[in-house]
């Protein structure tokens, strides 16, 4: 008989965090060039960031340097659409 689990295969779980991080990415992109609403493009970059496209279970400091840099610049526009909305 076969036996029911709680835990996800990691493949899974990734997958979803990546599907979820690029669709709010792009939901971003879409609200940025073609509906020119910098605010809600914003939030969307601000929401993708919960979904770490990457391992999560991996700690900060034993992450590659180039995922570190990936999320660091997509901090950085973050940041900077906020700077700009609260200037303009």
């Amino acid at each position: 008989m076969a036996t029911l689990s709680n835990k996800k295969p990691k493949e899974l779980e990734l997958k979803w965090y990546r599907v979820g991080y690029g669709a709010f990415v792009l939901l971003g992109l879409y609200f940025l060039l073609v509906s020119k609403d910098l605010s809600a493009a914003v939030s969307n970059w601000g929401i993708a960031l919960v979904f770490d496209p990457f391992d999560q279970r991996v700690k900060w400091s034993d992450r590659r340097l180039w995922q570190k840099v990936w999320l660091l610049i997509h901090l950085l526009v973050l940041i900077t659409g906020f700077v700009v909305l609260l200037i303009g």
